[in-house]
């Protein structure tokens, strides 16, 4: 008889050992997840933001290209987002400030950004007129298409022999680099002031293109370290506000008052020859019974039976003053001549043709009434 003996049991896993095993794939998921969010943040360099032209921005219209081509320069750079920013960075005689977004400066803002510059050179990158003229640039800006590329052909050596080439671009009136046959240009110095009309030269879309690169780089990089201000429209002041009468050319205000000297003349001239109104007679000739009945249905429309019955009698009146050859007379002095004539009580006269005879309560009064005046009127004729 063979006898089976049982085989020893298998030791038993720790506890620990037999949790992690059971939830690997949740570990390994969430490290993955971890060394994800570890890469984007590294590889992104610092906060990211939308606004074109900013240097924290990696989409097509930002700045993160240029800033950071600057940065391994050796260009010491520093950003400012808003002027309280801007006031607690140190800026000294061998720095550049570059500021994009000038469209929301302002009068105060400008004046605050040029006294905390002080001797520091300062680039405005396609400000508008109103901050182009703050800073000494008389006129306004144009449009420029450089799409075929446009060569410096300016004194400075900086410069030389590089060709700017971007789709739109801002030229300022006056002498420059990049300039048109109008005396424009789209780079502009006036009293250590530089206005760029070129902003999408900086964008990383179109940095590539042409000389875009040197030219941003020798425009940016003149100093060792750089100031990128981003301007906020919160930095903005009640006396800031900007208003049809600031947008608009110096001429337009000239040109209204002298079109309403030109109304008021033409009114006065139009007013004086047109003259006093003069009555003509209608083109239509309208029959005497047209009117009447047109009257009658107005009356009975409005209802108003005392002004029908008035109308009655005083048309009866005319008719026998007229029968009568009375001429002018008076309504009493009528009734008695009337009575006298077909030889009825002057009662009775003056309950129909007289001026304070009551006037008719109901239509079929209204209807007797006027039957009534028939027949004096045929009595008057047949006398």
């Amino acid at each position: 008889m063979t006898t089976l003996s049982e085989a020893p049991p298998a030791p038993e896993a720790p506890a620990g050992e037999g949790r992690l095993r059971r939830h690997r794939s949740t570990l390994v998921i969430v490290l993955g997840l971890l060394a994800a969010v570890v890469v984007v943040v590294w590889s992104a360099g610092g906060p990211r933001t939308y606004e074109a032209l900013d240097p924290a921005n990696p989409d097509a219209e930002g700045a993160q290209a240029v800033a950071r081509v600057l940065d391994d320069e050796g260009v010491d750079l520093t950003v400012a987002r808003g002027a309280d920013e801007l006031d607690r960075v140190d800026i000294g005689s061998g720095t550049t400030v570059v500021v994009t977004s000038t469209g929301s400066l302002g009068e105060s803002t400008v004046d605050r950004l040029l006294e905390h510059a002080g001797d520091a050179r300062v680039v405005l990158v396609e400000p508008p007129q109103l901050v182009a003229e703050q800073v000494g640039i008389d006129g306004y800006p144009s449009s420029d298409e450089l799409g075929s590329g446009r060569e410096a052909a300016c004194d400075d050596p900086a410069y030389d022999g590089l060709e700017l080439e971007v789709d739109d671009a801002l030229s300022y009136p006056g002498s420059g680099c990049f300039p048109n046959d109008l005396g424009e240009s789209v780079l502009v110095e006036r009293d250590g002031v530089v206005l760029f009309g070129a902003g999408d030269a900086l964008t990383n879309d179109q940095v590539l293109r042409g000389d875009n690169a040197a030219v941003v780089l020798r425009l940016l990089g003149q100093d060792q370290r750089l100031v990128w201000y981003v301007p906020q429209v919160d930095d903005l002041v009640g006396g800031d506000e900007v208003g049809l009468s600031s947008l608009a050319p110096d001429w337009v205000q000239p040109g209204l008052w002298l079109l309403a000297i030109v109304v008021v003349a033409l009114a006065l001239w139009r007013g004086r020859r047109l003259g006093r109104l003069s009555s003509e007679p209608l083109p239509v000739v309208v029959k005497a019974i047209e009117t009447t009945h047109s009257r009658g249905r107005l009356y009975r429309k409005a209802g108003d039976r005392g002004h029908a019955a008035a109308a009655l009698r005083r048309a009866a009146r005319a008719r026998a003053a007229e029968r009568l050859g009375l001429g002018s007379t008076t309504d009493d002095s009528l009734v008695r001549d009337v009575a006298r004539h077909v030889g009825r009580a002057e009662s009775d006269i003056d309950a129909l043709i007289g001026p304070h005879a009551p006037p008719p309560a109901t239509d079929a009064a209204l209807i007797a009434l006027a039957s009534a005046l028939a027949e004096l009127d045929r009595e008057v004729r047949r006398t």
